[in-house]
């Protein structure tokens, strides 16, 4: 992944969780590793966990300690109303910003690009 895509990443990441979190409850390596499947593969582990205790810490998931097999127990990630909320409004300001960048890409092929 190129410089550009690592920034332009750092800057959805939130929301790209709090989808993954809308469609089912998830602990931090499970989203880790769903989204190196598809295909962020240079996302570092640490990233995930920073953002997930972020997420808690502003309110927008709950989280339940589910027991392990394989260690300590797991953080299980939920989203909540606000999470939900957050998220609405994280997709609004998605579609905004995909209109007006694909906008300007077909103004560009148009003036000879």
């Amino acid at each position: 992944m190129g410089k550009q895509a690592t920034e332009m990443l750092k800057g959805t990441l939130e929301g790209i969780v709090l989808a993954i979190l809308a469609g089912r409850p998830a602990y931090g390596y499970e989203i880790t590793s769903w989204l190196r499947e598809r295909g962020f593969t240079d996302l570092a582990e640490g990233t995930v966990y920073a953002l997930l205790v972020r997420i808690e810490q502003r309110g927008l998931v709950d989280v339940e300690k589910v027991p392990s097999e394989k260690g300590p127990p797991r953080k299980v990630y939920t989203l909540n109303a606000l999470g939900r909320a957050n998220l609405d409004e994280f997709w609004r300001n998605w579609r905004f910003l995909s209109d007006r960048l694909e906008q300007l890409r077909k103004e560009g092929i148009e003036h000879g690009e």
